[in-house]
């Protein structure tokens, strides 16, 4: 189905609520989760910390006590959750997803997980009469705080369309990439980590016209201003030029490291060498070794200054 048509299709659903369940209420699905309660959704949900949903819940959302609660809330079931593991103990785990889920109702697994997690799910689902829709995102927790986000939707059409109003409150376009849910997390993951290598190149690139003694906001300008001037870029070169690592992440260095050693496997299983993630990976590896796992991934570029005998100081 073209996206045009798709959008044009279901206006008039994006009209009418949903009932959902929402499972994962960390700082995207919570993001995620709100954005679905001003679009007048019925959303109830589930996290295995409960404290982390009470906001939402004040907001206005239900509080499902159980994975199956959440599960037999609505026609359709989203997670937006940190890792396979997590994953596969919602879904494949006693009492998850698989069991739960009724029959003919979709799961849509909108975190990002490796193609051997999603076939996995895939088949399961199958095997108890049950969709999966694989749907990840792009974007930061501010474009999902905004709506803005890029969805990534991979399965069957008519499930897909089903989402429609939930897609429309959540992002800012919808990326359709064909029936088997694997090719959707195959894009995601390929899309990480050509941005993990985005990060570390520019990370190297803004040492270098520092040590050498360029104005860093000239030359912040100077690579946004023409070939890389998209979002990514502009906000990554951004914290980097400003040496922005130690604020609120927006995506941690060990969920990074997560996403490169899923493209790193991808690469393996089909024989592609993938040589930039190797040095992107190292250095994510050495940020979380110095204890700073929990920063922005643009801790790559203190990496890199560290290497290079550059100083930077941690703003208390």
């Amino acid at each position: 189905m073209d996206s045009e048509v798709f959008e044009k299709r279901n206006c008039k659903a994006r009209e009418e609520g949903v009932k959902v369940g929402f499972i994962g209420i960390g700082r995207m699905g919570a993001a995620m989760a709100a954005r679905l309660l001003e679009g007048g959704h019925d959303v109830s949900v589930f996290n295995r910390t409960p404290s982390k949903a009470d906001a939402i819940v004040q907001a206005g959302a239900r509080r499902a006590a159980s994975v199956a609660e959440a599960a037999t809330h609505g026609d359709l079931v989203i997670t937006m959750l940190e890792n396979d593991t997590a994953l596969e103990m919602v879904t494949l785990g006693d009492h998850g997803l698989a069991e739960s889920l009724p029959h003919g109702r979709t799961h849509v697994a909108m975190g990002t997980h490796s193609l051997a997690m999603i076939e996995a799910l895939s088949a399961a689902h199958t095997d108890k009469g049950q969709v999966l829709v694989s749907a990840p995102v792009l974007g930061r927790p501010p474009a999902a705080q905004a709506g803005q986000l890029g969805i990534i939707a991979a399965g069957p059409a008519d499930a897909i369309e089903a989402c429609s109003p939930l897609f429309a409150q959540m992002g800012r376009r919808t990326f359709l990439a064909g029936e088997n849910p694997v090719s959707g997390a195959a894009a995601k993951i390929a899309n990480n980590f050509l941005l993990a290598c985005a990060i570390e190149a520019m990370g190297e690139a803004f040492i270098l016209a520092e040590k050498c003694g360029a104005d860093l906001d000239v030359f912040y300008d100077l690579v946004t201003d023409g070939l890389f001037s998209s979002p990514a870029y502009k906000i990554y070169g951004k914290m980097i030029a400003d040496k922005a690592y130690f604020g609120e992440p927006g995506f941690t260095a060990t969920t990074g490291l997560k996403d490169l050693n899923l493209a790193l496997a991808a690469g393996q299983e089909f024989a592609v060498p993938l040589p930039s993630g190797n040095v992107a990976r190292d250095h994510i590896l050495s940020a979380i070794a110095s204890g700073n796992g929990e920063l922005d991934w643009t801790v790559m570029a203190l990496e890199q200054a560290k290497a290079s005998g550059v100083a930077v100081k941690r703003e208390e």
